[in-house]
Formats: C-alpha cells, structure tokens, sequence
C-alpha cells in the first residue's frame, strides 16, 4: 500500500468530517485531556485495516500510541479486543469514524475474498478483484483482496487493455481492435479479449492476445474451448459468477477467477469502538 497516498486519503476524510473543528469534542474536553479507545470485533472475520489505523489517529494526534494486537490477514472473532489507542480525547473522537468505517469496509473485503479462496479451493486458479470499487477507495479496497488471500487485476482503464464487447463492435473486429492497440502499445502494457463463443476465441488467439476473458461462459463452456487457448495466453472466467457456483469453476483449469462482488456489494464487518474506561 502506498501510505504517502493513504495519508493524503485520510486527510481529505478528515477534512470532509470534521470541517472547520469537531465542536462536541472540542467543547467538552481539553487539548490536554488523555484518555484510551479500544476496537472491538461484533462478528467473526479477517481483519484488514492497521495502517489505517496507525496513520490516522497519528495525522490527528502525532502523540497518539497504537497497540495492535492483531495484524492483516488475521482471525478476529466476536467480543475481541484487536486494538487500542491511546492519546488526546478529543483527536480520538474526532477520529474514530472515519478510521472505523474504512477498517470495516476493508475487513469485510478480506473476510469475503477468504470465503472465495476457499469455496473455490483450487491450488492452479486465482482469484482477482475487478475496478467495481468504490471510487476514491480503490488503493484500500484492492489492497483489502490481497489481505483476503486474492490477487488484483488491473488498478484502472490505464494500466492495461481490456477490449469489451463494444471496443469490438466500434472496431470491426477482435482482430482490428488488438492490432490498433498493439500498434501503439509499449511492450509493458498487455492486451486481454473478451470472449463470447468459440469463434471468438479462435480469433483471439489468432491475433495473439495476452489474456483472454471467457465472459458469462458456464464451467462447461469454458472447459470446451480452454483447449484452442495456448499455454502462454492466460485465461480468465468472468461474469455471473458468486459464492454459490464458484466451486463449479475449479475444475475448468482457467487461469484466474475476476468477482466484482469481492468489493462492490460487500457487507462491512461489524467492529465497534469504544471508550476504554478504568
């Protein structure tokens, strides 16, 4: 994770939280007043989220002293106490939600992506995210499905060339749509295919493309047409894919596995804070 990235993130939240000044807590405590919070966990998960932590009570209070009883990737189960933060009262109120609503979103991404890794149980298929993330969350969200034991696609339109149903119909062809990108790529950025039927794939393998998609393709589909692909084009299985049918996939020999569920409908994990006292 880039946490120069993460900390400007944290700030503009701040900023768009807090304003001008947090009046309750200003108003009723002292710059001096000290006192502790405490992250508990409501429900069973993987946690995501301890530089979000560290660095946000720190641009708030650069005295604030984080105690991680946990780090990513690890088992939180309900009742348990996995942080402490100890500092100016009021800079941990003011902080607490933003912080928490992110370390929430980011431990529920893990926590789904664990449910994946495992419901497909295959040690030759990856799991990958997709760009359905939440924007301005991206960097936090992707870095949450690695955290969860999955890998990342691609970051943004920009990193690599995703040619779609329409790219090809706007171009003509799969085979005019990969020869206009690849005759101005550089030899860093690769170039994926979607595909929908067998002919597609024969001509996407014939244009040479780097990856392909078999797109809303059933198991059996895919498994009769992942044959015409050569070993040094990677294969993907996208689209109409969940929990429910994820292990139907494991036997297709696909390359990688990309779930938009992992971040664009996933529930937060449950995880309070609150005051420690005594």
């Amino acid at each position: 994770m880039n946490k120069v990235k993460l900390r400007l993130l944290l700030e503009q939240f701040f900023l768009e939280d807090i304003g001008e000044r947090d009046v309750s807590s200003e108003l009723i405590f002292g710059k001096e007043q000290k006192g502790e919070i405490v992250f508990i966990a409501k429900e069973n998960g993987v946690f995501c989220g301890e530089e979000v932590i560290h660095t946000g009570f720190a641009i708030l209070d650069s005295n604030a002293v984080v105690d991680m009883k946990v780090h990513d990737g690890d088992s939180i189960e309900i009742g348990q106490v996995f942080a402490m933060v100890k500092g100016n009262v009021s800079s941990l109120l003011s902080g607490e939600r933003v912080v928490l609503n992110l370390v929430q979103r980011m431990s529920g991404i893990a926590t789904m992506t664990k449910k994946a890794v495992e419901t497909l149980n295959s040690s030759y298929t990856k799991i990958v995210d997709t760009r359905k993330t939440t924007p301005g969350l991206r960097m936090l969200e992707k870095y949450a499905v690695t955290v969860g034991g999955g890998f990342n696609h691609r970051f943004g339109l920009y990193d690599a060339v995703m040619i779609k149903d329409n790219h090809i119909s706007f171009a003509g062809s799969i085979t005019n749509a990969v020869e206009k990108a690849r005759s101005q790529l550089g030899h860093m950025v690769k170039i994926e295919v979607e595909v929908e039927t067998e002919e597609q794939v024969r001509e996407a393998v014939a244009a040479k493309a780097d990856v392909i998609m078999f797109d809303n393709r059933t198991p059996d589909e895919i498994k009769a047409w992942i044959g015409l692909v050569p070993q040094e084009i990677v294969t993907e299985a996208s689209g109409g894919i969940n929990l429910s049918n994820l292990a139907g996939y494991s036997d297709t020999r696909v390359n990688v596995i990309s779930l938009g569920f992992l971040t664009h409908t996933v529930k937060a994990l449950d995880i309070s804070v609150k005051v420690k006292v005594g």
